[in-house]
């Protein structure tokens, strides 16, 4: 494609929609391990490490597949984060947040004070399955989590699913949203007003000519203004359908010209009139779904910027400069995810994850037994926040600043402050920590909602378990409030959730799941008690701690040991950071070695203090007699027994402590198995060379040996070289098949590390000699490694390097200068090539780094 100037006014504005639904134990506030996302923690990590950051720092790469320019891809494209997802990211992944940040930041430089992110509808429910109330707090609580995060008042807002009805834009505009992104068969007629009008009046468009607009076949290159209530209206873009399933399902991410070509061929030659081609699709179709996706994202958009294809361009730019001369109505209840318009979040309508005979029959009851929770608790809520709060509902709006305080040092002040505006007078204590729970309720059944709950095949998937727990959380909180009857109210929903019949034939219903999946989940401050007793016997722990959502303060602690046995006993105060509800608690827990633990816990009084002593004295004598059976007999008597054990621990602790106590026995497994490999290599080479069948004893024996072997070698530091290519060489030879997935993760957090070393103290001797010949050594392993972080932290490292490097001589300053060039190289950057990118993790370079674009070399993408 020859290079020519852009045509005038013709824009290209690429929408992501990055979401993942909230995945946090609804008693924990935290999320647990998620096994099908190894060998990351979770899938949230998972989907970070594959789309979240890399499209922060996405990479073009010249015909060799080296780097020679890093963007940040949020910054040119049009964006929205889930805010339940930014949380997650600001607490578990703060580097992919600050660029997500920066990038709206630098957006708003690009687009003439237009930033490019989007608001989102809280948690992503389906708006018009909503009432008024919850629509309404949604909106609010999307505003108010954006402008925490980016600093600014939204101009335009994503709705869940692009689900839509006039109410939802009303309730929008009534909120100061200037626009929304729906799918074109979500548009029903279209109609043009005079040329010469320069904005849209009910006077104007008397008497203009209604298009309709059956199958998608609305305009989808400029904006619509549509009409509401009390003169109110907003604007609706209509994104174009064809492009963005080409990006998702049709494979253009394989390739970024390719890419840049289909979206320029979007505009219209023969219209003269301003024009925008925007696509919306999923973000994680950048990285996640399509592997490398980002890097075809990064190039389209540098080849439209180099061949003038078009103005790049995000919604509230292009809306500032040519507002909507068309005016549109909606298809009400619509979205872009169903066929049959909102019937995927209520009714079996066929839209599904494509489990051949299955049905989603299940989905209406489980609505239903939602609604049923919601319009039980909410009498109950307006009536006992009589006398204690102004208006419930004004301060559960306003309740989005204690939820975004949670966890940091100005959570107090946040939750007095609530009080302060929004009590109707001083509260006790007690009282507080009635109101607080009804808003954690409250913030529950909102969660409850999320639309990822009725999205797949199954009652029984990962996200509807998700869903019933919060409804759990918000029955239990409603139980205590409210002082009902706690078992009664769950067996009416538990009825209500059997009515949703499961295609598993691993369980019966949504009542079955419910108590096999969901309460088990469930936490309560003794619970929180007894995970801290048995897990102190493991762990050190300071004399306050914050155990999750919770505070712990040590008020008695010893620990008394004898042989392989442990004592730990005390009393603790547990504290809710959430609700204020504390609890003071007597506990012992008793270790006998391996994996036998038991604990117990009681509440404490101050007329126990006495007994316990006595308790603690009697026990102590007997752990340091090696009396174990007395130690067991005097915790049971005081305690009234000792429910709890190592199967009470919460998910990630109680992991964490078993790989500790498996260690010992895991090594001598390994041992085994690696000695009968050992003494028997020479029959499986020979088996293997003369192609005869090989014992699959042996051949097991042989790969958890070789794998093995390469973990600890790859562990050592430095990496023992000669060992690792000795092991891949007999991999090769007996025909084993290597641990890829987990060997190139440990690899990668390895060259992490020395990076990370090398950023904190880049002139302390051996720090870059460590780094280079890592990078050199990690190069000849016999899979792909994942250098992205180690990239990222070389590029902070030269963003530094000039002020540190002040402070050497010039010999040593082009010493180091060579050797940090050469170590990019190792880790695939072409420096001589680099091209700094504005708003990049970059500044001016290296003497010696020569400027290039993309249009001078052929970029790969893979």
């Amino acid at each position: 494609m020859s290079e020519q100037p852009a045509p005038p006014e013709r824009y290209i504005c690429i929408h992501g929609h990055f979401y993942q639904p909230p995945r946090e134990n609804p008693w924990l506030e935290t999320v647990e391990t998620e096994d099908s996302a190894a060998p990351y923690h979770d899938w949230n990590e998972r989907i970070t490490a594959e789309c979240y950051a890399p499209n922060g720092a996405s990479r073009i790469v010249n015909g060799e597949n080296q780097i020679i320019r890093i963007m940040n891809n949020y910054s040119r494209i049009s964006f929205n984060f889930g805010p339940t997802l930014l949380s997650w990211l600001e607490e578990n992944a703060p580097r992919t947040y600050r660029m997500i940040r920066d990038a709206d930041r630098q957006s708003m430089l690009r687009y003439a004070g237009h930033g490019s992110a989007l608001a989102q509808v809280y948690n992503h429910i389906i708006m018009p399955l909503a009432n008024t109330r919850d629509r309404i707090t949604q909106i609010r609580w999307g505003i108010a989590d954006f402008q925490h995060r980016f600093g600014r008042a939204p101009e335009g807002m994503w709705l869940s699913e692009t689900a839509v009805d006039n109410e939802t834009l009303d309730l929008l505009a009534q909120n100061g949203i200037l626009f929304t992104i729906l799918a074109p068969h979500q548009c029903a007629r279209v109609r043009e007003w005079a040329e010469t009008t320069l904005q849209p009046t009910l006077d104007t468009l008397q008497g203009a000519r209604w298009i309709e607009t059956p199958n998608a076949s609305v305009n989808p290159n400029h904006p619509y203004l549509v009409q509401l209530k009390d003169g109110r209206s907003i604007t609706v873009f209509f994104y174009n359908g064809p492009l963005s399933r080409s990006i998702a399902f049709e494979g253009v991410l394989n390739n970024g010209e390719t890419f840049a070509g289909r979206l320029a061929r979007g505009l219209d030659p023969s219209n003269p009139e301003p024009q925008v081609v925007h696509v919306a699709t999923d973000g994680e179709s950048y990285g996640h779904h399509h592997r490398h996706g980002e890097m075809a994202l990064s190039y389209a958009l540098r080849f439209i910027e180099d061949k003038k294809l078009a103005q790049l361009t995000n919604y509230g730019h292009f809306l500032a400069q040519f507002p909507p001369k068309w005016e549109a109505e909606i298809v009400e209840d619509t979205s872009w995810s169903c066929a049959h318009g909102i019937e995927r979040w209520r009714s079996d309508c066929g839209c599904n994850g494509g489990h051949q005979g299955w049905n989603q029959r299940w989905r209406a009851p489980l609505r239903a037994a939602f609604d049923w929770l919601r319009d039980t608790v909410t009498p109950l809520t307006e009536n006992i926040a009589q006398g204690l709060l102004k208006d419930v509902w004004s301060a559960r709006d306003a309740y989005i600043s204690v939820i975004l305080a949670a966890g940091t040092a100005g959570a107090c002040e946040a939750i007095d402050q609530f009080f302060a505006d929004h009590a109707e007078r001083e509260l006790s204590l007690a009282e507080r920590t009635t109101v607080l729970e009804m808003m954690e309720m409250q913030r529950h059944t909102q969660l409850m909602y999320t639309s990822c709950g009725w999205f797949f095949d199954d009652i029984s998937g990962i996200e509807t378990v998700q869903v019933m727990a919060y409804a759990a959380r918000a029955l239990r909180l409603a139980a205590d409030i409210f002082g009902l009857n706690s078992a009664l109210l769950e067996w009416q929903f538990v009825e209500r959730l059997r009515q949703a019949n499961c295609n598993s034939p691993q369980w019966k219903d949504g009542g079955d799941i419910y108590r096999r999946l969901v309460q088990t989940m469930e936490v309560n401050l003794e619970q929180v008690a007894a995970h801290y007793a048995i897990s102190s016997v493991f762990s050190s722990y300071p004399d306050e701690t914050v155990l999750f959502c919770y505070t712990v303060r040590r008020l008695d602690y010893q620990i008394v040991n004898s042989g392989r046995a442990r004592l730990a006993m005390g009393r603790c105060r547990i504290t809710s950071n959430l609700t204020e509800e504390t609890e003071e608690v007597s506990f012992a827990a008793l270790h006998f070695g391996d994996h036998n633990v038991t604990a117990a816990v009681e509440r404490s009084t101050p007329q126990d203090l006495v007994a316990f002593d006595d308790l603690k004295q009697k026990c102590s004598a007997a752990v340091t007699q090696a009396n174990l059976p007395e130690v067991v007999r005097l915790i049971d008597s005081f305690f009234g027994g000792s429910p709890y054990s190592l199967a009470s621990l919460f998910r990630d602790d109680q992991r964490r402590i078993l790989r500790f106590i498996l260690n010992s026995t895991l090594s001598e497994v390994e041992d085994s198995l690696v000695k009968i490999y050992e003494e028997h290599a020479s029959l499986l080479h020979f088996l293997n060379a003369s192609g005869l069948p090989k014992p699959p004893a042996l051949t097991m024996a042989a790969g958890f040996a070789i794998n093995a072997g390469l973990r600890r070698a790859l562990e050592e530091e430095p990496i023992d070289l000669g060992q690792v290519r000795s092991l891949i060489s007999l991999a090769k030879s007996d025909g084993v098949v290597l641990e890829s997935h987990a060997l190139r993760y440990l690899t990668d957090q390895h060259m992490k590390r020395a990076m990370v070393q090398l950023h904190a103290k880049p002139l302390e001797s051996g720090n870059l000699d460590h780094a280079v010949t890592l990078a050199r050594t990690l190069r000849e392993l016999p899979f792909e490694l994942n250098l992205w972080q180690a990239q990222n932290i070389w590029y902070d490292t030269l963003t530094r390097s000039n002020r540190f490097l002040l402070g050497l001589d010039a010999a040593s300053a082009e010493l180091w200068r060579a050797n940090f060039l050469e170590l990019g190289r190792q880790l695939s950057i072409a420096v001589e090539q680099l091209v700094v990118e504005e708003g990049s993790l970059a500044i001016p370079p290296l003497p010696g780094l020569a400027e290039s674009t993309p249009s001078q070399t052929k970029a790969l993408v893979p």
